[in-house]
């Protein structure tokens, strides 16, 4: 639709339906957005407003409130409660004479508004040129994304001003037109600085982006405005620049959590006094210094908006108090772009999202190592995108076309319409490492959220629902005969080993190994991990319904039962033993049972994908061995095990329904230097490299007519030189399942002869050649390169298979190849 907007070519060329279709989806699309942000706005005004008088608002109501610092007479720096500037203070002195029903109503919905407002300016300050979809939709997702981060919230919740002079530098950066932009831009930031002052940073990045009179507009204005609130509040101007030494010490202890600047941080581990202060002042120096240096190299790229972000950044790091509602600065960096292959560009804007949407308990692990991490990870995102993160400038190649993400080629399935998502193509290459943890944590943590919810957020609220339940399944396993977990459980206390190996292999082994087997596919085979990640994660999501809805108590905690305990020892049923994790998970989950669940994962998974028997076989032992186990302690009934069993197969059920059959193509090759995956450096490697890549431009990528002729002829001799179409070296057999890439493979596979034993080519071993086969091979080549293209016959290129996506560059395509394929394997 873009293309043909922009080409001036007739709509009817490129088909007036489809771009109408196109068109009417947009729409479509665009509203739902703006329906989901005023969703979010309409929440945000009910939580804060639904909430008692002296609960909401609370910062605002010590400011301008009936016996708030407004009103009594002296310093407003008293008692520290009041964080803003005396210029601040003359704002809102107007305010205390508003009732304080209507000043609840008037302040959220106005700060709803100014939140409104932030998203349409940042929306329209995107990069130009940008595609007619983002536009659109960029300011709605702007909207939304404002209205989830915690900033917001906070400063919604508190009743604060932080929203006003991010808005500010925005208005005066992006919205100001017409001969007098610099003068009044300029202003407006000056007024932003005079409610935040190390808002200032922006007067060097305006100076040496050549909008000088923007910059000394925006001083003049900041000394205006700081010596109209001296000349009204004397005392107060000078206790807050003087005293506090512009803030500091206000609205808290400076080494709270909350305080994310560097000045916090240092105090946090330990330094105090003339060391921390030398320490804060040189470091907010550098990282002032660096973060202006990219942030003006961004602006004359053309990214200003990045450009601010940074400073924004530099702010919040250098700022010796920077608090929670403070931190909207951050999230603005998310337009920057990072990474040169288009499945890295996800990494920085999820990790920003997720920064500025979440608590940090929810980013990292509760381990007191990840203490300084966990209580900084705002600051440690600011930082970095101040001064670390390479942000790609628009001279780059990579910048609007990124290397094309590989897809393995599509498996035909059993059902006319599945996959019903056939948009989430196999990718080839491995996820990104960074993302791939920071997601699996963000969701473990959610998962134990929800888990702990399901019984109302705590043990004891769902424990009489939780035996009902548990008196239940014991009919129904009674009804089946079944209910053998009493004498299992107490067969198993009277043999000691028994018992401590199956205590040992229910504590240790359910995150062990599947953590260890999402591992190995992480790494051996990428395209596998993602199917055997997405079947688990369904069936743990599955599970969690099942918690939700049918809180059960595990046999151990049934009164009566007589269940020993094996791992936690005797019981306090009103308050249960969970060991380090009891106030950490919901111990009426036992419905279905993930012990059980995961580890048929894991079975499942190795004996689909292990190429040995043996393995596989040991890999259907750990369900085996955790049934037992979870059985014999009495942590779970036999029909939980049962229930986990059966969202397994429905996980792997939905990923088969969503996505398709497992592709065959299951890891990628590393490439040497100057074959397909180094060619592929550049977005134009591909394309050098001669290799169909499903994904890229234009669906297949054809090689120079010379090349193609060359490789045909020398094949055709026995074998070529170099590197065939399969990214395999001259003289070497490819790995098992490497298949050749088009028609011209293969030729040339067919041509090469008789390739040995079928066996000796699935174990990758070298075949050695006769030395005269070789040197008509090299004479073969070196004929083929010096002809012209016009001397190469026509019907001699390199296309893709018919009927599947053509393989993408260095894969190896695994699973079951055609025997055809394996014989004709050339080398």
């Amino acid at each position: 639709m873009a293309n043909a907007e922009h080409s001036g070519r007739p709509a009817e060329a490129f088909g007036a339906p489809a771009v109408d279709a196109t068109r009417a989806r947009l729409r479509l699309t665009r509203l739902g957005l703006w329906a989901v942000a005023a969703i979010l706005g309409v929440r945000q005004l009910a939580t804060v407003l639904g909430t008692p008088s002296g609960e909401r608002l609370t910062d605002l109501e010590t400011w301008v409130g009936e016996h708030g610092v407004l009103h009594v007479e002296g310093s407003l720096y008293d008692s520290t409660q009041f964080t803003g500037t005396p210029f601040v203070g003359l704002v809102l002195k107007p305010f205390t004479r508003a009732a304080e029903h209507a000043l609840g109503w008037g302040w959220t919905f106005g700060s709803l508004l100014l939140v409104v407002a932030l998203g349409l300016v940042a929306a329209r300050a995107l990069p130009r040129p940008v595609g007619r979809r983002t536009a659109l939709l960029a300011a709605p997702v702007a909207v939304s994304l404002l209205m989830l981060s915690l900033p917001v919230r906070n400063a919604l919740w508190l009743g604060q001003t932080s929203i006003i002079p991010v808005l500010l530098v925005l208005l005066g950066c992006f919205a100001v037109r017409g001969a007098h932009r610099d003068r009044i831009g300029g202003a407006l930031i000056g007024v932003a600085a005079a409610f935040q002052p190390t808002v200032l940073l922006f007067v060097p990045l305006l100076w040496f982006t050549d909008r000088r009179r923007a910059a000394v507009s925006t001083g003049v204005t900041f000394l205006a405005c700081t010596a109209l609130a001296w000349a009204a509040m004397a005392q107060d101007s000078y206790t807050y620049w003087v005293h506090h030494m512009a803030g500091v010490g206000l609205g808290g202890e400076a080494d709270d959590l909350a305080n994310q600047s560097l000045h916090g941080a240092l105090l946090r581990i330990g330094l105090s006094g003339p060391l921390e202060t030398a320490l804060f002042l040189v470091l907010g120096t550098a990282v002032a210094v660096l973060a202006l240096r990219r942030a003006v190299r961004y602006a004359r790229d053309g990214q200003l908006l990045l450009a601010v972000a940074v400073t924004g950044c530099a702010a919040v790091v250098v700022s010796p108090a920077t608090w929670q509602h403070q931190l909207l600065w951050v999230l603005p960096a998310v337009v920057g772009r990072v990474g040169k292959r288009a499945s890295d560009r996800y990494v920085w804007p999820v990790a920003v999202v997720l920064v500025m949407t979440l608590p940090a308990k929810m980013m990292l692990p509760d381990m007191a190592s990840l203490y300084p991490l966990r209580d900084n990870v705002v600051l440690l995102a600011a930082l970095a995108a101040a001064v670390a993160v390479p942000f790609l400038p628009r001279t780059s190649p990579y910048f609007d076309t990124p290397v094309p993400t590989s897809y393995a080629a599509p498996v035909p399935a059993r059902f006319k319409r599945v996959p019903l998502l056939p948009f989430l193509r196999r990718v080839l290459t491995r996820p990104n490492l960074l993302l791939e943890l920071l997601l699996i944590r963000v969701t473990y943590a959610a998962y134990s959220q929800v888990r702990l919810a399901a019984t109302g957020g705590s043990n004891s609220a769902g424990r009489a629902r939780a035996e009902e339940h548990g008196r239940q399944i014991l009919d129904i396993e009674r009804f089946l005969h079944i209910d053998i977990e009493h004498a299992i459980n107490h067969a198993v206390v009277g043999v000691g080993w028994l018992r401590g190996f199956f205590d040992f292999y229910y504590t240790s082994f359910h995150f062990a190994v599947p953590l260890t087997v999402l591992g190995i596919l992480y790494w051996r085979r990428p395209v596998d991990y993602r199917w055997a990640r997405a079947s688990l994660g369904f069936a743990t999501l599955l599970a969690l319904v099942g918690f939700w809805l049918y809180p059960l108590a595990p046999p151990r905690l049934m009164p009566g039962l007589g269940i020993i305990d094996t791992v936690h020892g005797v019981q306090d049923f009103s308050k249960p033993d969970y060991g380090t994790l009891t106030h950490l998970t919901n111990q009426y989950a036992a419905m279905p049972s993930l012990h059980f669940g995961w580890s048929l994962w894991c079975g499942l998974a190795i004996a689909i994908i292990a190429p040995k028997v043996w393995m596989k076989a040991l890999g259907l032992l750990h369900p085996l061995f955790t049934v037992a186990a979870i059985v014999a302690t009495g942590n779970h009934w036999v029909l939980d095990a049962v229930g986990g069993a059966a969202v397994v197969v429905a996980g792997f059920g939905l990923t088969y329904l969503f996505q398709g059959p497992r592709a065959r193509t299951t890891t990628a090759a590393t490439a040497a230097p100057g074959t397909a995956e180094g060619a592929a450096e550049t977005p134009a490697g591909a394309a050098r490299t001669g290799h169909s890549v499903a994904g890229a431009p234009g669906g297949v990528v054809r090689v120079p007519a010379s090349s193609a002729g060359a490789s045909a002829r020398s094949s055709a001799d026995g074998a070529g030189s170099g590197a065939d179409a399969t990214g395999t070296p001259a003289g070497a057999v490819p790995r098992p399942g490497d298949v050749a890439q088009g028609p011209a493979g293969a030729a040339r596979g067919q041509a090469s002869g008789a390739q040995g034993p079928v066996g000796e080519v699935r174990k990758g071993r070298p075949l050695a050649k006769p030395p005269a086969q070789a040197a008509r091979n090299r004479a073969g080549a070196a004929e083929a390169s010096a002809r012209t293209p016009a001397e190469v016959p026509a019907e001699v290129t390199d296309q893709a298979p018919s009927g599947g996506t053509p393989a993408a560059p260095g894969a190896d395509v695994s699973s079951d190849p055609a025997p055809s394929a394996k014989g004709r394997t050339g080398s």
